[in-house]
């Protein structure tokens, strides 16, 4: 009796040690497809993207091991960006990385199932994909790339250091984000005398134009966060310098090219925030609604010394107390 019930158990013992290396292996083995949608190729959301991947890497989500990026790129086309939503659902992907607000609002018209993350959105209340920052939705969560206090820092910088008497502003007014920019621009203008000159785009080719209808009319330039002008940002570059205007521009990596001076942060930074976000809602820690719509929590101002000197505009030594200099590779 006893020698058959020892048997019994090890049997027993082997069988339930063998399925719990099947699910172990089971485990392991799983594979999760990412839906990568991005309105438009340009330095800022590229290097939110890779900060996205760095972030899911770092949580146990590897390119090529366990995890497939689907990524595809909209070329500033909202039909494009809708269709790649739709096909991302009838692909049934994991989850939805959006990369900018166009992105993220077609994602979010295509499905309320599927989870998605975003990132690089201006205003996404005012966007209507979330219903506030601490209670966003259903499926959607991610991070904004607006600090409050970005846009005015800039253009106060303009009007307490150039003193100019009009101010130029490209951006494409059907990105809801940079309309929102435009009106704070306007609201920060609002106790100075100097005149805001917007002048809209509605795709990249129209770019160089709109900066050449600047020229005489104004005595600085600044550009938004907005994907199809920064994603034509040379052609502005070009004619600043050409005409010695001062360009100004809402993020980092658009001072790097050649802007002059701008606020902001590391859209790296962003993107990974963004993608630990992500890997909460896969490891199925959390649901997208638990987790609060969040902003970068460090600013500084930036000054390109090469950018303002090929633009006209001679550096002064008490700058440096109020903002880092950029001065190239």
């Amino acid at each position: 009796m006893k020698k058959g019930l020892m048997e019994v158990m090890m049997l027993l013992f082997a069988s339930m040690a063998l399925l719990a290396g099947c699910a172990s292996d089971a485990s392991g083995d799983e594979k999760v497809t990412i839906g990568v949608t991005q309105i438009v190729e340009h330095p800022s959301l590229d290097a939110a993207f890779e900060g996205f991947k760095e972030a899911l890497a770092e949580n146990g989500y590897v390119e090529g091991e366990n995890v497939t990026y689907d990524v595809q790129i909209a070329q500033g086309d909202m039909n494009n960006a809708q269709s790649i939503a739709n096909n991302f659902v009838g692909d049934k992907v994991d989850l939805i990385f959006a990369n900018a607000t166009p992105s993220a609002q077609s994602a979010l018209n295509a499905t309320k199932d599927i989870p998605i993350i975003f990132t690089s959105v201006t205003d996404p209340v005012g966007a209507n994909l979330v219903a506030s920052f601490d209670e966003p939705g259903d499926n959607i969560t991610g991070t904004s790339d607006t600090h409050p206090d970005a846009i005015p820092q800039t253009i106060n910088f303009i009007v307490d250091e150039l003193q100019p008497g009009k101010i130029g502003v490209i951006y494409n007014s059907g990105e809801q984000n940079s309309t929102v920019q435009v009106d704070v621009i306007k609201e920060v203008l609002g106790d100075t005398n100097v005149e805001l000159v917007p002048v809209s785009v509605s795709t990249s080719a129209e770019v160089k134009q709109a900066a050449e209808s600047l020229v005489g009319r104004v005595d600085a330039i600044y550009i938004p966060t907005d994907n199809t002008v920064v994603s034509a940002l040379e052609s502005v570059i070009d004619v600043a310098q050409k005409e010695d205007i001062p360009m100004f521009a809402g993020e980092l990596d658009s001072v790097e090219a050649g802007a002059v001076a701008g606020s902001g942060f590391s859209y790296k930074d962003l993107g990974y925030e963004t993608g630990e976000m992500a890997a909460q809602v896969l490891n199925g820690d959390k649901e997208p609604s638990d987790i609060p719509v969040s902003y970068p929590q460090s600013l500084k101002l930036v000054i390109n010394k090469d950018a303002a000197e090929a633009q006209g505009l001679e550096i002064k030594d008490e700058w440096s107390d109020i903002a880092e200099f950029y001065e190239g590779d």
